[in-house]
């Protein structure tokens, strides 16, 4: 198959982007690429459309979530348990290149107990920032449901990361 008219530009320039909201969503590198590559794959039989429509990026996504939703098959869709997910390497050391990778082990351990949905609710939330009658649109349900899920995750991560809530060493009143 040919390339349409700017695919490959596009997958150049957003293809980490869109690599990084696949991880948030699956919280697995493996299964994030596989998710991805699916996703690129059927937008690309569709890209003179998509691309027309002003916001590929935006479409990628939607088939990202909407892959992830129908491979809630145990067998094809595995989690990492918290405790699989590597500890954070030594400060300093060859994994520590931006101070930040004890955050993003600590992120992947986090988002390792939560349920595909609330992983999905979450990364609808705070980091494409829709507010919650548009997630409940995009996932096909009702804004209680969102809601419900939106707390259940947020108490969940209190729980079990208290400190990348911002949460560690408060009190509530």
């Amino acid at each position: 198959m040919t390339d349409p008219d700017g695919f490959h530009e596009f997958v150049a320039a957003r293809g980490p982007a869109l690599s990084r909201t696949a991880f948030l969503l699956t919280g697995d590198h493996h299964t994030a690429a596989d998710l991805l590559q699916e996703a690129l794959t059927r937008t690309v039989g569709h890209w003179r459309r998509v691309s027309a429509g002003g916001n590929p990026e935006a479409y990628v996504r939607t088939v990202m979530l909407n892959q992830l939703r129908s491979w809630r098959r145990p067998r094809r869709l595995r989690f990492l348990t918290a405790a699989e997910v590597p500890e954070p390497a030594a400060a300093g050391g060859p994994g520590d290149s931006s101070g930040d990778s004890d955050r993003r082990v600590m992120l992947a351990r986090a988002l390792a107990v939560l349920s595909p949905r609330q992983r999905a609710v979450l990364y609808l939330r705070f980091y494409e920032d829709l507010p919650q009658e548009q997630i409940a649109a995009r996932l096909n349900c009702s804004p209680g449901t969102v809601k419900r899920h939106l707390h259940d995750a947020l108490a969940r991560l209190r729980k079990v990361s208290p400190e990348l809530l911002g949460t560690a060493g408060e009190t509530q009143p």
